[in-house]
């Protein structure tokens, strides 16, 4: 299994440097930069904002009747809601959702393009495949994922303003006040430069298990799941490191 997993991560190195050459066509390259902007970055705009809602309405809720200590002031709820947002949910864990979603679309489309023989096709005509097919995604969805990020972010405070504009469990003065209090601008940055990282990872791997899958439409499947798994992992892998040199 060692030598195994040594010679995927040669490979996976050998791979990174067929992609990362300079494009042959400019004006095609920047045409599926917008293409893939869109498909993998804006596509994924509804389905972060309705998880983030959710989820900072959950961490709200769950701040709320956890904080029960006369000894901690009622605008903890708001305080914490907001560093766990910023710290780890809308970085890390909607990382991992979009594992799932992009990684598995960027592994069975190029996996498709693989059985079907149309990256050999290209090849054979003297194009870097490799390149012209996968640079624009990472480039496309590193580029976005800040976007994502931030709306992840303001998403998540939105959906605990909600709980404490439709409930009596905190007030919203209580609520506004504490997401106001003890602000670090860092932690909006620190959120941002992580997510660089794993849409790298995401888009990378998923593209590597892609491109090199052999034979039909099950293995195709077979390497998308390997592609999410092996991509939440080094998520995780990275997020341990991130943290300790960006917050010590």
């Amino acid at each position: 299994m060692l030598i195994s997993s040594i010679k995927s991560f040669g490979r996976y190195c050998y791979f990174m440097t067929q992609v990362f050459r300079i494009p042959e066509k400019w004006k095609e390259f920047f045409k599926q930069l917008i293409f893939e902007i869109y498909k993998l970055g804006v596509d994924s705009i509804p389905l972060v904002t309705i998880i983030s809602i959710f989820i900072g309405a959950v961490i709200c809720i769950q701040m709320t009747i956890n904080i029960v200590s006369p000894m901690i002031p009622s605008y903890s709820t708001g305080l914490a809601t907001r560093e766990i947002l910023l710290l780890e949910f809308s970085c890390t864990m909607m990382s991992l959702i979009l594992a799932g979603k992009v990684g598995s679309n960027i592994s069975s489309e190029i996996g498709t393009m693989r059985v079907t023989e149309q990256i050999d096709a290209m090849e054979i005509m003297g194009l870097n495949a490799a390149n012209y097919i996968v640079l624009p995604k990472i480039i496309g969805f590193v580029l976005f994922v800040p976007v994502l990020c931030v709306l992840s972010m303001f998403m998540g405070l939105v959906g605990g303003a909600l709980v404490a504009g439709f409930t009596d469990m905190i007030s919203m003065e209580n609520y506004i006040f504490g997401i106001q209090s003890f602000f670090n601008e860092w932690y909006i940055w620190y959120g941002i430069i992580k997510t660089l990282f794993f849409a790298f990872i995401i888009t990378s791997v998923a593209a590597y298990y892609g491109y090199y899958v052999k034979g039909g439409s099950l293995e195709v499947g077979q390497a998308s799941t390997k592609a999410v798994v092996s991509s939440s992992i080094l998520i995780l892998l990275a997020d341990v490191i991130l943290t300790k040199l960006l917050l010590q």
